[in-house]
């Protein structure tokens, strides 16, 4: 396997790409009893147009998930979750947007847990019955997010910010959507985005990077198959659909979620250092150190749920906060008078190397997680970037590129404000 040290984060990561198209990734930990593996695909919600082996295909939204659910069934009635704890192991998986992962934690039979996840994954076994019944349990599912305020003031926002990106669509898919569902759908879903080429497995914590890329290479052999090629029909302007959505929901006092279109990151160094800018952006902009924060804080404007971020998507990307708010109109306007201010007058050099070194401490903290560490390795290797670089890209920025990106992305026309109120 090819070795990289990185000595200023005292890591090493060793990767390789096998025969049949799988990236496998190492992350040695000497000395822990924890280990824990990612099996990844690049492949989420809004990957719902493809075209494989020339034939066209258009899911219905929600099959990402929906397949997330069923990779679990294997033959013979065999329980995945059941035989992960019979060797004391943890397993969990999730689906993003962009992104499914299937992992699992142990701190014994470690080889035996990589085998089961490897084969779970690669095993496709979709009955008429077994998917009739899967579609009740998402049913609930979506129910539950429908009664959910957090749930809903997102999703609210992202139809009013979005003309055509799928991210208008929940990652759950409709009520509506999910009854299109099949085995058939399933299937092709699976051999288009499931094949090891597009695929990344990632194991952190004290094993050998031999045995783990001899155990893939068993357990998924050698043959490099066809992989769907993603459509992206989508065209989106950088302007809002509406300004404002809001809703009434049973809450204790108004919910809040503001966002600024940005224009898509892409892939590459160029990328990262754009939602590193970002990130920087955010928090000079919204951290609890801010001018602003404190400024709405002390009119009692927001309280301390109050946060934001920057958020990155295939296709989309934007720059958002949130929180509790009795008036968050008057949140967004103090947010478009301070990034406008900001990008006028510059950030003092003091306070941009201190929010450097805060903003670097918080991602070297991060690597103390196994967890975190294995999913930033997966995410940022499918935009096409190391994880273990940060550091030089932080220590390159400088405060000019902050106050650019305020100066384009926090604009009135980019800006929707999505509000939840409790019931009168």
């Amino acid at each position: 396997m090819n070795k990289q040290y990185y000595p200023e984060l005292d890591e090493t990561l060793y990767t390789r790409r096998l025969e049949n198209g799988l990236t496998v990734c190492v992350v040695p930990r000497k000395g822990f009893s924890k280990k824990m593996a990612y099996f990844v695909t690049d492949y989420g919600s809004i990957h719902t147009d493809f075209v494989l082996e020339g034939k066209v295909y258009k899911a219905p939204a929600g099959v990402a998930h929906y397949l997330e659910h069923k990779m679990f069934d294997l033959p013979g009635d065999r329980d995945v979750s059941a035989e992960f704890a019979g060797m004391g192991a943890m397993t969990n998986a999730f689906t993003s947007y962009d992104m499914t992962a299937y992992y699992f934690s142990c701190t014994e039979n470690f080889e035996d847990c990589l085998k089961l996840l490897l084969e779970f994954v690669s095993t496709p076994y979709f009955t008429e019955e077994s998917v009739e019944k899967e579609r009740g349990i998402i049913d609930q599912e979506i129910g539950m997010n429908l009664d959910s305020p957090d749930s809903m003031i997102f999703d609210n926002l992202m139809e009013a910010l979005y003309h055509q990106h799928p991210i208008r669509v929940p990652i759950l898919g409709t009520r509506e959507s999910i009854r299109q569902i099949t085995p058939e759908i399933l299937h092709a879903c699976h051999r288009a985005f499931y094949a090891p080429g597009n695929m990344l497995l990632c194991v952190i914590g004290d094993v050998e990077p031999d045995a783990v890329l001899t155990i893939a290479r068993d357990m998924l052999g050698t043959e490099e198959k066809a992989v769907g090629v993603k459509m992206r029909p989508w065209t989106e302007p950088m302007t809002s659909v509406q300004s404002e959505t809001s809703g009434n929901m049973e809450v204790a006092m108004p919910m809040f979620d503001l966002a600024f279109k940005s224009e898509p990151v892409g892939t590459g160094d160029a990328a990262i250092r754009t939602e590193m800018v970002a990130d920087l952006a955010a928090e000079a902009l919204f951290g609890e150190s801010s001018a602003l924060y404190l400024k709405l804080y002390e009119e009692g404007l927001i309280d301390s749920s109050f946060g934001g971020g920057f958020e990155t998507i295939d296709g989309c990307a934007m720059l958002m906060c949130s929180g509790d708010s009795e008036n968050a109109p008057a949140v967004r306007e103090a947010i478009l008078e301070q990034a406008a201010k900001i990008a006028a007058e510059g950030i003092p050099q003091e306070q941009f190397l201190r929010m450097k070194r805060s903003a670097l401490g918080r991602r070297i903290r991060g690597l103390d997680s196994f967890d975190s560490t294995c999913f930033r390795v997966c995410a940022y290797h499918f935009s096409d970037f190391d994880y273990f670089r940060f550091p030089e890209v932080y220590r390159s920025i400088e405060a000019a590129e902050i106050c650019g990106f305020l100066n384009r992305v926090v604009k009135r026309e980019r800006c929707s404000l999505s509000v939840i109120n409790p019931i009168e």
